[in-house]
């Protein structure tokens, strides 16, 4: 059975995106960050962008490099640099 991956976009990756959140189904290995941004990027190019300067927490914990892997049932929260005081 296949289970999902919840990523959540904040700020201009949201507004890039058009919507808060995305599921992504994964099997039972899960995924690679780097390849579920590239996916993700594909479907809405304007995301790359904002993909190359933010910073991605599984769970709540940065995470360093993009070889993470992530499995069902993960959240994965997109923070771009935020502005504003």
């Amino acid at each position: 059975m296949r289970g999902v991956v919840q990523v959540r976009l904040y700020a201009t990756a949201r507004e890039a995106a058009g919507i808060a959140t995305i599921h992504r189904p994964t099997g039972p290995d899960g995924v690679v960050l780097r390849t579920l941004l590239r996916e993700l990027a594909s479907n809405r190019p304007q995301l790359a962008l904002v993909f190359r300067h933010a910073r991605f927490a599984r769970n709540g914990t940065y995470l360093r490099g993009l070889g993470a892997r992530l499995h069902a049932g993960d959240e994965l929260a997109v923070h771009p640099p935020y502005s504003g005081g």
